[in-house]
């Protein structure tokens, strides 16, 4: 959440941090000295809460408004107490990595969005000027009716922590939960998210029916999951969306999505929307852009979207756009590890809840955490 919080000074006056929680007593302590040195922003020793149930503490502590930045399997249980306290949360993405949290997800949208609560969530493409008028334009039928599209984050390995002495296996899955699929959901759904959720927003969020696709574990170093996915999503109507992702060195990268209509198509690598012949009938002006507006930086500008709609009492929640597109990442996901073609129906309503029974610094069943083979039930 260090990242997040920067981004909030910087997007607001009259904006301070009274209050911080992690598990772990060091990555706290890291925070609130960078707060102190880069932002001369002091959190007092008694709003410094540590431990699994820090995040109530925090937000029990009187604050307006709480940045949920823990690793995501635990986001729908802090997104659920901040609204059921009244306290307008910013959700990193994604907010579920399994059925049962994006069940609740879904449930505290509604809710919060009956309380008038703003919830802004970390897909910060919806902020994106480039992306928003490309939005625009594809909503006023400049690329006619959407047929299809393709979508990719491929890029080299993401960061590990290698098991230190003295460290249960709790704690290390923690420190490095970017590594572990009951942590992170995988990287379809942890990194790939934004993708996909750029595809459902342009097509008004009507959520594929069932997925199909293909992953393995080539080179990943820690963990026990995989290091790339290829997914089949099928919606109604007959349109296809290919999601493509990868994590491994020394491969081609590419982050982008592409959308395809009966009159022609967008890619957000140039922010281009083209003809069936190739010709340009619409480009975003990024010059012209950042002449007009101060700022352009779109994780600065989801907060500045946030704190708006804060201070003007308008209820804005984007939780449920975020939450379904968590699903989608998770629907292609077991696909993957699985085989087997996944119905959205089926997904949805699954048992698949990847919290350990127990939330505690110590040893863990470490049997349960294998990498899945396909075809196998395993």
């Amino acid at each position: 959440g260090s990242g997040a919080v920067m981004n909030l000074l910087d997007a607001a006056e009259g904006i301070t941090v009274t209050a911080l929680g992690d598990v772990f007593a060091d990555r706290l302590g890291s925070l609130k000295d960078k707060l102190k040195e880069e932002r001369n922003v002091e959190v007092p020793e008694e709003s410094c809460f540590v431990g699994f149930d820090a995040y109530k503490k925090v937000i029990d502590s009187g604050v307006d408004m709480v940045i949920v930045a823990t690793p995501p399997v635990f986001r729908p249980e802090h997104f659920r107490y901040a609204t059921e306290k009244n306290v307008h949360s910013f959700l990193e993405k994604p907010i579920a990595v399994d059925a049962k949290g994006y069940r609740l997800i879904m449930a505290t949208a509604k809710q919060a969005e009956a309380k008038g609560l703003s919830v802004v969530c970390g897909t910060q493409r919806h902020h994106q000027r480039a992306y928003v008028e490309s939005f625009q334009k594809i909503q006023e039928g400049l690329i006619g009716e959407i047929t299809g599209g393709n979508v990719y984050w491929n890029q080299g390995m993401l960061w590990y922590k290698d098991r230190q002495a003295g460290w249960s296996d709790m704690e290390w899955m923690i420190r490095d939960w970017v590594n572990w699929k009951w942590l992170s959901g995988d990287h379809i759904v942890e990194q790939h998210v934004h993708n996909i959720d750029v595809f459902n927003w342009m097509t008004g969020y009507k959520h594929p029916i069932k997925a199909t696709g293909v992953g393995s574990r080539q080179r990943r170093v820690t963990g026990d999951q995989y290091d790339n996915f290829s997914i089949d999503f099928e919606y109604e109507n007959g349109i296809h969306l290919h999601s493509f992702c990868r994590q491994i060195d020394g491969c081609s990268n590419r982050v982008a999505e592409t959308i395809h209509g009966t009159k022609g198509y967008w890619c957000s690598e140039e922010f281009v929307i083209r003809d069936l012949e190739d010709n340009i009938l619409w480009q975003f002006d990024k010059e012209a852009a950042e002449a007009k507006f101060e700022q352009n930086n779109p994780y600065v500008l989801e907060h500045v979207d946030w704190v708006n709609h804060i201070r003007k009492g308008e209820a804005h929640v984007e939780a449920g756009e975020c939450g379904l597109s968590s699903l989608c990442g998770v629907m292609g996901r077991e696909a993957a590890y699985s085989g087997q073609t996944i119905e959205w129906d089926a997904i949805s309503a699954a048992d698949l809840d990847y919290l350990p029974e127990k939330l505690e610094i110590g040893a863990m069943d470490m049997g349960k955490y294998t990498v899945p083979v396909p075809g196998t039930g395993k």
